[in-house]
């Protein structure tokens, strides 16, 4: 609002991971460190989101600019973001990227102990129709006795409870960041006006059970018997949940973890692992998930207890309200 007073004490995500180190007496700052490098790149991607549908007028034939420079899509630019940010940051040894088949080394000069898996613009998809669009992340460490540089693969493949920390950005009305450290879920909305994200959600936990399940119905014909009895029971009854999938992963599950209620993508006949990928999209959001007080579970155990077999395998997920997902789990027990 104009005339509006700023905030001279407001809590910016800067300030808050500060505080957050400050807990932690041995802390040195390369996760503190890390942390604002990811943020760098979620605020350079939201400007580019932001602008994304204009600057397209501008390329000739979308592929070279009128100062006649290429004009990159916005999944490789915001890939190009992460990797530079997070190696110049000197806190990784080794990236996983969605839009990398293999792992992305970090020289000896910039090495540090920190692996991220990313996926730099999740729903890249949907930037057309202008749905919103994110960048999923988690953080894991260098095991003690690794022995490098170059450095195995085999370091990524990591169970997720052994997550540092994890988060998401959301680019839809607002640009939002949500951040999982220390067992809490935070949210930050980006303040134009300052550039900074400021806390707006502070200690975000999701209801135990919600009214809404997000999953796409058009492979209905394709699920297994236990998430067809699951999606069929949610439709009977005095008080029918509602559906609401965007296809959007980071939308739908932020939604479910501020509304509750239920997010499913179980694997179908085409697709027999699932669709979403382990290591940069399950395990983050499972992780956020936790310790905002749901479940996350592929229908026989926690997400976070999958061993990744390679750096993009899939699975299936079901997240949300535990009281729902206790429910799914029901199902499965009972089809099994």
């Amino acid at each position: 609002m104009a005339g509006q007073p700023i905030d001279t004490n407001c809590m910016t995500l800067t300030r808050f991971i500060l505080a957050e180190q400050i807990k932690y007496p041995t802390a040195v700052g390369n996760l503190s460190q890390l942390l604002t490098s990811i943020q760098s790149a979620v605020k350079a991607i939201s400007a580019a989101v932001r602008r994304a549908g204009i600057s397209n007028l501008f390329g000739a034939a979308g592929d070279v600019n009128v100062q006649g420079e290429d004009v990159k899509k916005l999944d490789v630019l915001s890939n190009e973001l992460f990797i530079n940010m997070l190696r110049s940051s000197y806190t990784c040894c080794m990236l996983v990227s969605e839009e990398n088949e293999t792992v992305i080394e970090v020289d000896t000069v910039h090495s540090g102990k920190y692996i991220v898996t990313f996926d730099p613009l999740d729903g890249s998809s949907n930037i057309d129709c202008l749905v919103s669009i994110g960048s999923i992340f988690a953080i894991f460490k260098k095991p003690d006795d690794a022995v490098g540089p170059p450095f195995e693969e085999k370091l990524a493949l990591q169970k997720g409870t052994n997550i540092v920390a994890a988060g998401y950005a959301l680019y839809g009305s607002a640009t939002m960041m949500v951040i999982s450290i220390n067992k809490e879920v935070n949210g930050f909305m980006l303040d134009p006006s300052i550039g900074e994200f400021v806390l707006t959600d502070p200690k975000m936990t999701i209801p135990k059970r919600g009214k809404i399940y997000s999953i796409n119905e058009g492979y209905e014909n394709k699920w297994e018997p236990a998430v067809l009895a699951y999606v069929k029971s949610k439709k009977i009854g005095p008080k029918p949940y509602g559906a609401r999938y965007i296809g959007s992963m980071v939308a739908d599950v932020h939604r479910t973890i501020k509304y509750g209620g239920v997010f499913l993508y179980p694997k179908t006949a085409d697709a027999p692992n699932g669709k979403l990928r382990v290591l940069y999209e399950c395990f983050p959001m499972a992780f956020i998930v936790e310790n905002a007080g749901g479940k996350a579970s592929d229908g026989t155990k926690p997400i976070l207890d999958i061993t990744p077999t390679g750096l993009h395998v899939r699975s299936p997920i079901f997240l949300g309200s535990s009281d729902d997902v206790d429910d799914i789990l029901k199902s499965f027990e009972k089809h099994a």
